[in-house]
This record gives C-alpha cells, structure tokens and sequence, in this order.
C-alpha cells in the first residue's frame, strides 16, 4: 500500500482519543471546520486547494489486516476496540468551498458532519492535504498577479519537501493559473503540460558549447530551448545566431533562451538586443533562479525582457509563509454548539456559513461569517460534496477550476491584486456573536 494512503499516517492522539470515544459509546454527529485562524504577513487572501485529494481520502477510508495487526500488537489499544476499526468507514457529510475560491480569516474551508470517531479521525490527514496544497496554490497565484501576462512554469520538484509535495505542489501551481510543470508525473497523473530546457551538465559534458547546443537541438527538434549562462552568455547568444541558420536547414526552428544566473534583466536586455540584432526576434526568454512575485516584479520594474519564468525553491517551499495556522476545530456535538475558549485561539461555534457581497462592478466587497440557519446577504460559498459517504459529483477538471481561480483574482478589489497586504472584511453576524457570548458563560 502506498505510504499516503495508510489511514496509520496521522497522529497518534486521534488513535487514543478513539478508543476513549469507543469505550464511553460517544458516537453523536460532531461537526468540525477546517480554517485558518489568520493570514500570514503576505498574504491578504488564500486559494482553496486540495479537495480532490481530501474527498478520495475520505472515500477510501478503511483500515487493512496489516494495520490491524500492527494496532494489537504496538500493545497501546485494548482489543476490542481494534476489532471494531475493522469495519470502519466515513459515512459522513462534507461541505466545502469549490476549489480555487479565495477564502479569508476564520472562514471555513471544509466542514465535516460525521458521527465523532469517523470525525475526528481524519483531522490531520484532512489538513495535511489541504493545507499543503492551499499554501502552494496561495503563492502561486501571488505570481500569477505579478505576471499577468507571462509564462510561469513550475520548477520546484528537486526542492519540495518529498515526492508527494512534489506532485501536489505542480497540481496547485497549475490550478492557480501556471502554464504547467517540469515535474513529468504531474504530466501523467494530471495531465498537466510539461516543460523544460537542459542542465548546465549537459553543456559541461561536450568541448565546445555550440556542439552541445546542436546536438541537443538536433535530439529535441520541437522544442529548442537552450541554458545560455553556463560560462559566458552573450558569448553564447551570438554562438547560437550562427547556429540558427544550419539548423534552419534541417527543419529546427531555436524555440527559446534560458537564462539562470547573474543580472538577470541586464543580461535579458542585451540577450534580447544581440537575438534580434541576429535575426531571432521569435526567440523568447525565460528566466529561472531563486524567483517569486517579488523578484518577478522587481525585473518587470526593470523592463527586463522575459518572456517567461521558471519558478521553483521559492514557490513549492512557499519560503516567505512555509505555513499557515490551518486547524480543524469542534464546533458541534450531540446537536449542541460548542465553543473552544483558549487564550488567542478562541473559536467560533457552530454549524457557519460564508456569504460573500459582491459590488455591481463585480469585485468582492466583504464577506459575513454567520450560523447556517441564519442567511445573511450575499452568496452562501460552502458548497455540498459528499453525503452519506459518497460523493455527490464527479472530480472537476483542472481546467474548470483554473477557470475559477481567473474569475476569482479578477474579482479580488484591486488593492489586494497589486499588493496582498491590504486586509479584507469578514463581519462576524450578530446571530453567531450572541452564540459566542452564550457559550461563554457556561460553566466547563
């Protein structure tokens, strides 16, 4: 089995709490929310991501002889309660926000409504899955905002932390508007369009330079994209305008440049001027090394002339925000409310829903966090996707969802576009404070 999908990767306190809520018979509907308590420094807003991944776990939640086997004998649980994971299943309800919407502050991601056991055990997978995939989507679309009007491919897989990151984190770079990956089983899996150029290995390897570019070109003949700066990349620019014609003459057209190293705007503004000079005006420039929105926006400040960015360490590791403060709280039990209290992570209860209020314009102009069963004005975004255990739809394509996220950004007001920092309104409804302050006096 693979390692992801073991019901055993989790926490062991789900484990332990189980078999208390299994020894005191405590098997009344809970409901828990998934949500971030705030937004990192960066941030002024975070793309849903990671429901796919997060309904087939659901969906196939079940526990083999072998993990059985290991829960008897790790000699922590009494036997009885083993036996009775035998037959476990998620039975539950989910809603949730569609992927691809922006979400803020406190507003539920996913909410799930399932007797406690089946509830709480899926706690840490669930975030695991969508937080991940939030994380890298949110960074994602920060570039996208930067580079409207550019390639952004995702270069990220040697610096993700570990395989599954690597194949999620082209998922969500993707569904937040890159062009696609260099990660070639996001290609299978997803069915994500793949991209890339060369190493500096491969120019290391031949004597000459322009021999290395030949023959790669000869290898690669639809997509002739070169690596430029391995010693000196001018130089290399005019090598290749005295390539282009003998390669015209086998049919193979020079597609485009990389360039990974040193000034990057200055070396694209004379790469550009010595290719168009040469008659390559058709070639384009991409740029990669250490890039995010911030650099990306620094070099079209510059006028720098790229066409094209490869993104990596800075956007699958999300380094300026690694984290967000993603939790997935109790907020009801036995059909009564519940309400954690706790200094600087006090909840609010209940079964809640997001209504977002929208301009004539069309740009989002606040959001209300209110209960369920009191609307409030504006769209209710939590969505049903499962009952009873089962999904109520098939997967959505990438390409509806991307879809999504273009209408999505689009409609951000324009000082959360340009900058991030800006903080969105989320009113908290009258009806959800006066809960609040209710539970609050009782007596725990």
């Amino acid at each position: 089995m693979p390692i992801a999908a073991s019901v055993l990767l989790t926490d062991l306190y789900q484990f332990t709490m189980l078999q208390t809520y299994h020894a005191e018979g405590m098997n009344e509907p809970a409901v828990f929310e998934l949500f971030s308590r705030r937004l990192p420094p960066e941030r002024g807003f975070l793309l849903a991501a990671g429901l796919e991944q997060a309904l087939d776990f659901l969906g196939n939640l079940r526990f083999t002889a072998a993990e059985l086997d290991w829960l008897t004998d790790c000699g922590r649980f009494r036997p009885e309660f083993v036996a009775a994971l035998e037959g476990f299943r998620f039975t539950g309800t989910v809603d949730a926000l569609p992927e691809g919407t922006a979400f803020f502050a406190n507003e539920p991601v996913l909410r799930v409504t399932a007797p406690l056991p089946q509830a709480q055990l899926v706690e840490s997978r669930l975030i695991n899955l969508i937080h991940f995939q939030t994380l890298i989507a949110s960074k994602a679309a920060r570039c996208v905002l930067a580079a409207p009007d550019q390639l952004l491919v995702d270069f990220g897989m040697r610096r993700a932390h570990g395989a599954e990151a690597a194949l999620l984190a082209a998922r969500a770079n993707y569904l937040a508007g890159f062009a696609g990956t260099a990660t070639v089983l996001a290609g299978m899996q997803f069915g994500i369009p793949l991209f890339g150029t060369m190493a500096h290995s491969l120019i290391q390897a031949h004597d000459r330079e322009e021999d290395a570019f030949e023959r790669f070109a000869a290898a690669q003949p639809n997509n002739v994209t070169l690596l430029i700066d391995t010693y000196d990349t001018e130089a290399a620019v005019h090598k290749l305008v005295n390539l282009a014609p003998r390669l015209q003459q086998r049919g193979i057209v020079i597609k485009g440049v990389r360039i990974d190293s040193g000034d990057l705007a200055e070396h694209a503004r004379q790469v550009r001027q010595i290719l168009d000079k040469g008659g390559l005006s058709q070639v384009t420039i991409l740029g990669s090394g250490d890039l995010d929105e911030h650099r990306i926006a620094e070099l079209r400040a510059a006028g720098a002339p790229f066409n094209a960015f490869g993104i990596g360490t800075r956007l699958d590791a999300s380094t300026d925000a690694p984290t967000l403060d993603m939790v997935y709280k109790l907020q009801e039990y036995a059909g009564r409310p519940r309400r954690k209290r706790s200094e600087g992570k006090a909840t609010w209860p209940g079964r809640k829903q997001i209504y977002r209020r929208m301009s004539e314009e069309g740009t989002f102009v606040g959001d209300c966090l209110g209960l369920e069963d009191h609307p409030q004005p504006g769209e209710a975004l939590l969505q049903p996707v499962m009952r009873g255990g089962q999904r109520l739809a098939p997967p959505e394509s990438l390409a509806v969802i991307r879809e999504r996220v273009q209408q999505q950004l689009a409609a951000l007001p324009f000082t959360l576009r340009a900058n991030g920092t800006d903080i969105y309104p989320v009113d908290i409804a009258p009806e959800l404070q006066e809960l609040a302050a209710q539970l609050d006096q009782e007596t725990h």
